[in-house]
């Protein structure tokens, strides 16, 4: 596969998970936000059940927009800045 192919396939995941307007809060959210775990994000949104905030965030991660950090049983999520950098900058505005 070449680096080109890659790229598409890429951005195709990015604006696949951030064309979700749940899925593009939580973006937004988080650019502002660094590190906030599933139960901080949730309290934010409000509107979102638990176990739909965690698909929402299953799908940003495996797009490669989100990274996880694992502390204890606590994950925090924050934004892959270069990956938004390449793929969604409206993000980072």
């Amino acid at each position: 596969m070449t680096e080109k192919h890659a790229d598409v396939k890429q951005a195709v995941k990015v604006y696949k998970a951030l064309g979700e307007p749940t899925r593009l809060k939580i973006a937004l959210l988080l650019v502002e936000e660094r590190n906030l775990c599933c139960s901080d994000i949730g309290s934010m949104l409000e509107s979102v059940a638990g176990s739909t905030l965690s698909h929402h965030l299953k799908q940003l991660t495996d797009s490669g927009l989100l990274e996880l950090r694992k502390d204890g049983t606590f994950i925090y999520y924050s934004v892959n800045r270069e990956l938004a950098q390449k793929y969604a900058p409206y993000l980072l505005q």
